[in-house]
């Protein structure tokens, strides 16, 4: 019997040893991959010659054009992408914007170029002209990137002005939201902003965008105040509640489809250090977890007082990763509480009392501190010079279906491990979307307002691996992945149509999820905005509304 004993508890030390070990060799390779991140540009081959439409660029905005014979520069911006095959999209030029006037100036030769190519073409518009980027954190090749066209980067534009009453941030669409919360953090501020540092304002906001402050204020595209546009005549406009309302609507999900956000303003409120950290733990707490994940979000529905779900609490965020070069699986759970508890170095109530509380883990680094610091942790498990894939889908928060969501990235564990994909890390992601949240903010497109009941879960696949050859057997591994749930969520009744637009992969439609009728509220406002559709087809990237010539 002592034997056993001794042996039970030998076998536990060294899983808690083996496991902490994964957690810090994985974290301590990716951020040396991002220091080192190799300098794949041979611009002595890839590069493009400068282009009649780029020429004309430079020659307007002579000291705002970057061509691959600049190497230093070009080189700098091209490699600033946070996905490793977004760096390999080499474009004729890069424009970078020094004020709004030069990106008027860019805009309005590129429609002299749309206008000019069209006519040449006849029926057949000109597409393919430019690219826009903002953070560059998209991993969906081409979403920020044009092979052989003009590339945008707002880099310049990245301002954060809070008001004099401390109301509202002017914030421009160039920052990260990095640069947005260290000036906030000095004057105790916030905005219902990302959660990832090095995520660009510009498009996680276009996208929706989920927040830390979500449970008390709504989604981040329904605390924008106001909206300034450069449209395609190369004139600026405001969007407002009051100026172009249906502009402003559209913009709060619609993306990049009816001109180019240069500055957004957005509410602001007193906000003080937050508690947050993440949660690790092995792979034999999945079922645990996946309980406790669905208990945290049926709190909102239980009627009971002392159970509902506290407005300050953010997540839980759920994260199954196998990581291939070891062969093992692992767990991690974000937890975040955005009011400063009474007693720094207790867990708050609401979490404490939750199952989290008491579930057996390897260790935590939930503590009180910064907002800045909150968002730096969830950059560092996933920093840049990797290539990436994101897919998702939204589920109903039922027992059956998360487990269904799990066992979809299992299986998938078997044909990676055959194949042996170099440097994987598979990655399954559960996240709450709660009725109460969708109702809080302004009015949106996305087709949510009518989940008034049900509690959902955003599912996604977070994947990141080295190796260009492997881009594609991936790609359709996650694919087949979320297909399965998609298959069990319909066959239970528990899938739902809403498809989290900057968690989507290349092949899914997101407007198809926000309902017909936003939908095509969305396509009337960029025929109103932007007639001949230079944001429809001269800029590649984004999630495009499908406009078709001639439509009512």
């Amino acid at each position: 019997m002592s034997f056993q004993l001794l042996s039970a508890s030998a076998a536990t030390t060294l899983l808690i040893i083996i496991s902490i070990f994964i957690m810090r060799r994985l974290r301590t390779s990716q951020t040396l991959q991002a220091v080192k991140k190799p300098n794949h540009l041979d611009l002595t081959i890839s590069s493009p010659e400068p282009t009649k439409l780029s020429k004309s660029l430079a020659s307007a905005l002579p000291d705002s054009v970057i061509f691959p014979h600049d190497a230093v520069a070009f080189k700098e911006s091209i490699n600033s992408y946070w996905a490793q095959q977004e760096c390999e999209v080499i474009p004729a030029c890069v424009v970078r914007p020094r004020d709004v006037q030069q990106l008027c100036v860019a805009v309005t030769v590129l429609k002299r170029e749309y206008d000019e190519r069209g006519k040449q073409a006849g029926e057949q518009k000109a597409e393919g002209l430019f690219a826009i980027r903002s953070g560059g954190h998209s991993p969906v090749s081409g979403a920020a990137s044009i092979n052989g066209g003009v590339m945008i980067d707002l880099g310049l534009l990245c301002e954060v002005t809070p008001s004099e009453g401390g109301s509202s941030v002017v914030i421009g669409a160039g920052a990260k939201w990095m640069d947005v919360s260290k000036i906030l953090d000095e004057k105790s501020l916030a905005v219902v902003g990302g959660r990832n540092s090095a995520v660009g304002v510009g498009g996680l906001t276009l996208g929706g965008g989920l927040s830390f402050f979500s449970p008390r204020f709504g989604l981040v595209c329904s605390n924008i105040l106001s909206y300034e546009v450069v449209l395609a005549s190369g004139s600026i406009t405001a969007a407002s509640a009051s100026t172009n309302p249906d502009l402003w609507r559209a913009l709060k999900g619609g993306s990049n489809n009816f001109g180019l956000v240069t500055r957004f303003t957005a509410r602001s409120f007193p906000s003080t250090k937050i508690w947050s950290g993440f949660l690790y733990m092995p792979a034999s707490q999945a079922a645990k977890v996946l309980a406790g994940f669905h208990e945290c979000l049926n709190r909102e529905d239980s009627g009971d007082s002392s159970t509902t779900y506290d407005n300050h609490a953010a997540g839980p965020i759920a994260c199954f990763s196998y990581i291939q070069k070891l062969g093992v699986q692992a767990i991690s759970v974000n937890l975040v509480y955005t009011k400063l508890p009474e007693n720094e170095k207790k867990w708050p109530a609401c979490w404490r009392t939750s199952t989290f509380g008491s579930l057996w883990r390897l260790w935590s680094t939930c503590k009180v501190r910064t907002l800045t610091s909150a968002t730096d942790e969830m950059n560092a498990l996933n920093p840049p010079g990797r290539r990436q894939v994101f897919a998702t889908t939204t589920i109903k928060n039922d027992r059956a279906t998360l487990a269904a969501a799990h066992a979809a990235y299992c299986d998938a564990i078997a044909s990676l491990r055959r194949v042996k994909v170099k440097g994987l890390v598979w990655t399954l992601v559960l996240q709450p979307l709660l009725p109460d949240w969708v109702r809080k903010g302004d009015a949106n497109p996305l087709g949510l307002h009518d989940c008034t009941h049900e509690p959902l879960v955003i599912v996604s696949f977070t994947v990141n691996w080295a190796e260009r050859r492997d881009d594609e057997f991936v790609k359709t591994t996650t694919r087949r992945a979320v297909e399965q749930i998609d298959a069990v969520a319909a066959a239970n009744g528990t899938g739902h149509r809403y498809r989290y637009m900057n968690y989507c992969a290349e092949w899914q439609r997101p407007f198809e999820g926000y309902g017909g009728e936003n939908w095509r509220f969305l396509q009337g406002v960029s025929r109103r905005y932007d007639p001949e559709g230079l944001f429809q087809r001269g800029c590649v990237g984004g999630f495009k509304l499908g406009v078709v010539d001639g439509e009512a």
